[in-house]
């Protein structure tokens, strides 16, 4: 391994070391009362469809009630691998640390997820599963179902945490009434 290598690694490694701490992959990302908690199907007052494309989504922004609990069916229609993320914006920041690590082991792939890599051993009890309740990680083509109760009045974002989507103006906002 080159020395820039390593150390392009171990920043990153160190990034995602505190984005541990505040919450990772397999704990939920920190949401608690910030943004809300998952919720059962039966509890959903409405069904919101969300696509994503590369770099946007449809809709842009979407209003909620504060207690509603939202069933997201969230397409993917790019053709790279795309995240639907509630949370806040210092959520998503500590969140692309991780996706950036999922980038460099080889777990997001452009258009694909390796599934096996997902189980990779980061250390202290972490991988790199993406299995939290507020969030889905899709290949092109697949789609999915997410259900959240918003039970905080603080305005959150939807966004994809994949390394540059952000950034190239992927994300939303979610508007608690």
């Amino acid at each position: 391994m080159t020395v820039t290598k390593f150390m392009v690694t171990a920043a990153a490694m160190s990034l995602s070391a505190a984005a541990f701490g505040a919450g990772a992959h397999g704990h939920g990302h920190g949401n608690g009362a910030v943004t809300g908690e998952p919720a059962d199907a039966s509890e959903a007052t409405r069904t919101v469809a969300v696509a994503m494309y590369d770099n946007y989504y449809e809709p842009e922004i979407i209003e909620v009630q504060k207690g509603e609990v939202v069933r997201f069916v969230v397409e993917n229609h790019g053709q790279l691998v795309h995240e639907f993320n509630i949370g806040t914006p210092d959520m998503h920041e500590a969140h692309q640390a991780e996706m950036s690590m999922m980038v460099e082991h080889g777990v997001i792939q452009g258009g694909k997820i390796n599934h096996d890599m997902m189980a990779m051993d980061m250390g202290d009890g972490h991988s790199m599963k993406h299995d939290d309740p507020n969030s889905v990680l899709l290949e092109p083509g697949q789609s999915q179902e997410l259900i959240w109760r918003f039970s905080s009045d603080t305005n959150i974002e939807f966004a994809c945490n994949v390394p540059g989507h952000y950034q190239a103006g992927m994300y939303g906002d979610v508007t608690i009434k």
